[in-house]
């Protein structure tokens, strides 16, 4: 387990490098532990490095995981993985926040549950900026985005945070990077248009093969799993 508080040592020096190289502030940049699939032990370990955000695919998963780590002062538990209308109830109760708003229709249900629970919940619009259609998301600039966007005050229990994507997928990190420009440059659109009861503040994208192009692009939050708790299949999980 002290391997993990090695890496995440050597991360955070990794992203002072990117920030340098994009003449950013590195304390602007969030790190979040994506622990999908890791036991609650490696979580801890994580915890006790310094990481207090955190990021779950699954709904029923980070359930169990839940109760074996009981109350972590500071942490923020946030669902970044696709996410079913009828399991809303359910990730309100558990999580922070949602990174991973992908339709109207879900927006209007977790405003639904959240507004039953008296809990203000914020959440992120995730953006297709690959047009795939194997990943969820909204296309950027699309009917559907815009309509999220103006639909915000009608929502009053959403607090709409900011954007969320994950790139086509390529070997060589370096193609990432047009995506990731692509995102931002909608994503200060979007700011400038000063849209009532938005918050655009959080840009997350970068993951753990290409977080260096995402913070040089402007990314506020980067999103890593396997650079912090190593390999997945290691675990023995099929996730």
């Amino acid at each position: 387990m002290m391997i993990i508080a090695d890496r995440i040592w050597q991360l955070r020096e990794q992203i002072k490098a990117a920030a340098q190289r994009a003449h950013r502030n590195s304390a602007e940049i969030s790190l979040m532990a994506v622990s999908k699939t890791f036991p609650a032990a490696a979580i801890r370990t994580a915890y006790d490095a310094g990481v207090r955000l955190f990021g779950e695919n699954r709904v029923q998963e980070f359930s169990g995981k839940a109760q074996e780590l009981g109350a972590l002062a500071g942490v923020e538990w946030h669902l970044i993985g696709h996410l079913q209308s009828n399991k809303a109830a359910r990730a309100v109760e558990l999580f922070h926040a949602i990174d991973s708003v992908d339709s109207i229709r879900l927006a209007r249900k977790l405003n639904q549950v959240a507004g039953t629970m008296e809990k203000r919940l914020p959440v992120l619009i995730e953006v297709n900026i690959g047009g795939e259609h194997a990943k969820s998301g909204v296309l950027p600039e699309s009917q559907e985005f815009n309509q999220l966007l103006e639909l915000a005050p009608e929502l009053p229990w959403l607090e709409f945070s900011g954007l969320m994507t994950i790139p086509p997928y390529h070997a060589d990190p370096v193609h990432s990077r047009p995506y990731f420009r692509q995102l931002r440059e909608c994503f200060e659109r979007v700011q400038k248009r000063h849209l009532p009861a938005l918050s655009m503040r959080i840009l997350s994208m970068g993951m753990s093969y290409d977080f260096p192009i995402a913070i040089e692009e402007g990314a506020t939050c980067i999103r890593l799993g396997t650079a912090i708790f190593g390999d997945r299949a290691a675990t023995g999980s099929h996730g």
